[in-house]
Formats: structure tokens, C-alpha cells, sequence
């Protein structure tokens, strides 16, 4: 497979699940790229090959809907929230270990609480978990529209993450959190989120991730900024909106970690539209707490296990794990 993968029909698939959230840009650019966020997680999993699995997507806003709501729910006792990180992140690896469902929980949903941990107000963090969960439904019914097809089954993995693994993920997402409430920054979730997004269990899946993310947050971020400062018409935002979530779903599949440039382009559109002036600002703060979060990753996740002399991870399980792509 080529680092980056382009498929035309997921990118039409990408258009359908982003037309809402097209028209409701037109006349409120924030409330467009919020919707878009909404099906975004069912875009980058990717369509099922029958139209009974396609029904899973629900399942999948449910898994990334919820657990943003708990960590908006603990995000306002720091103590807590630290705590409840690190242990989740052990809890996700675990479960990894012993049923099937634990992999989607580690890479999808564990790192949805970090997220949620940027939304302090409860009647925010709610309002984009019901997103999520609508966001999902939509794509299920929409899903049903395109032909069912055959695909080679895959290979089924034994091999599973390793319990140092899951204690250094939860140090290195806890770290960050508390740095995120020591200093008082406005979106504590964003660094947190980047560890948990970045780090696997081998040293090189997670020094591939931790460029894939700095290179994509500063593409899509820089996005957001030019496209808010050219001060443009709603059509303009409209269709942006809608080829970013084409875009997600069309390289769903690529080796290279590109997700979080679409990403980044909506959560700052949906910042800094209301806004333009703070476009700069916001930037630079996502940029530096990705930096911070992607730097614990590597610390935790490269730079420890060297030093304690613990062997990587199976190459094996690293490969089952990007299959779901986050």
C-alpha cells in the first residue's frame, strides 16, 4: 500500500455524508463545520462491505459520542479527570487483550475522552456527543445507498497489546492532562488526545504517527486560517467543508497518518469563524499543544522503552491496530 490512498467512491460517499453540513455553512459557517465533525468518525472507518455491518456505524457513535461526554463530565475536577485517564488508558488495554470490541475502544474511544476534556461546559460537550451519535446514524442511512461488495477476509490477529504498554499510555496521556489544568490552557484535550492518538506500542509506528500528526495539524490548521482571513462567501465555506469530509473518507485507507489535518481543519473553522481576529492565536495553540502531546508520545512511547530495554510490540498487532483508523 502506498503511504498516501486515494478511493473515489468513498470520496462520494465523503460528499453525501458532508451535504448537510454543507448547507448549513452557507448560513452559519460554525454550525456546518460543527455537523461536519459529526460524521467525520464515520467517514475515516470507512464502508463496510455489507450493508448489515453498515449498521455498526451506529455502534460507532455511541463509542466516540459517549466518551467525549465523560470527559467533559470530569474535565471540571482536575484531579479527577487525570486520574480517570490514566486509568481508562490501562482499562482500553486491557480490554484490547481480551475481546474483540477492546481494539475500537483503544484507538477510537479512549482518545475521544481526551478530546473531551477541552469542553468544560457540559451543554458543549453534550450538544458535539449528540452530534456524533446523529452524525453516525445519518451515515448508516446514507451507507445503505451505496452497492454491497466482496472483500478478502482479513487475518485474525492473537497478538495484543502489552500491559507496560497500557500503564505508559496512561502516564503519558495523564501527563499531559495535568499540564493541560497546571497551566490553565483553554483546550487541556488537545494534547491529551494527541498522545493517546499518536502513541502504539512500537517506537516506529509511533515516531511515523508523530510526524503524520505535526505535518497534518500544520496543513489543516493553516487551512482554516487562510480560507477565515480571505474572507470569503458562504459558498466558498460551504464547499470546503464538504471536500475536507470527502477527503477523510478518501484516504481513510493511506499508511501515512493525514486524518488529523481535516480535523484540525474543522475544530479551528468551528473555533475561529465567529472570530477571525483570534484565527493566529488559535493556531499556534493547537500547534503547541500538539507538540506537547506528540513529544509526552515519544517520550513514553520511544525514548522509555529504549532506555528500560523493553522490545517493541509485534509488528503484527501494530498493523491490526491501523486498520482502524482514527
Amino acid at each position: 500500500m502506498s503511504g498516501l490512498r486515494w478511493d473515489w467512491n468513498s470520496a462520494a460517499l465523503g460528499v453525501v455524508y458532508a451535504l448537510p453540513a454543507g448547507v448549513a455553512a452557507h448560513f452559519d459557517v460554525a454550525r456546518g463545520a460543527a455537523l461536519a465533525v459529526g460524521v467525520v468518525p464515520a467517514a475515516i472507518i470507512g464502508l463496510a462491505p455489507t450493508r448489515r455491518r453498515r449498521l455498526r456505524v451506529i455502534a460507532l457513535g455511541f463509542l466516540t459520542g459517549l466518551p467525549l461526554m465523560l470527559g467533559s463530565v470530569v474535565s471540571s475536577i482536575p484531579w479527577l479527570a487525570v486520574t480517570s485517564i490514566f486509568v481508562l488508558a490501562v482499562c482500553a488495554v486491557i480490554l484490547a487483550r481480551i475481546a474483540p470490541i477492546g481494539s475500537i475502544v483503544l484507538v477510537l474511544s479512549l482518545p475521544m475522552v481526551g478530546v473531551g476534556l477541552s469542553y468544560g461546559d457540559r451543554e458543549v460537550g453534550l450538544e458535539l456527543s449528540i452530534l456524533l451519535v446523529a452524525g453516525s446514524v445519518y451515515a448508516a442511512a446514507v451507507s445503505m445507498l451505496w452497492p454491497a461488495h466482496d472483500v478478502p477476509a482479513a487475518e485474525r490477529s492473537n497478538s495484543t497489546p502489552s500491559l507496560d504498554y497500557g500503564v505508559r499510555l496512561g502516564t503519558a496521556a495523564a501527563t499531559a492532562a495535568a499540564t493541560g489544568f497546571m497551566f490553565d490552557l483553554e483546550h487541556v484535550g488537545w494534547a491529551t488526545a494527541a498522545v493517546l492518538l499518536v502513541m502504539r506500542p512500537g517506537a516506529e509506528q509511533t515516531t511515523v504517527r508523530m510526524v503524520g500528526r505535526l505535518a497534518s495539524v500544520c496543513v489543516g490548521g493553516a487551512s482554516a486560517v487562510v480560507l477565515v482571513a480571505s474572507g470569503s462567501n458562504p459558498i466558498v465555506y460551504s464547499a470546503a467543508i464538504v471536500a475536507c469530509v470527502a477527503g477523510a473518507a478518501a484516504t481513510h485507507a493511506s499508511r501515512w497518518y493525514v486524518t488529523s489535518a481535516f480535523t484540525t481543519f474543522l475544530v479551528l473553522l468551528l473555533l475561529v469563524s465567529p472570530s477571525p481576529g483570534d484565527a493566529g492565536f488559535r493556531f499556534n495553540e493547537r500547534l503547541v499543544e500538539t507538540v506537547l502531546g506528540v513529544g509526552l508520545a515519544w517520550l513514553f512511547g520511544v525514548v522509555l522503552p529504549a532506555v528500560l530495554g523493553s522490545g517493541p510490540e509485534s509488528e503484527e498487532h501494530e498493523q491490526q491496530q491501523n486498520r482502524i483508523r482514527p
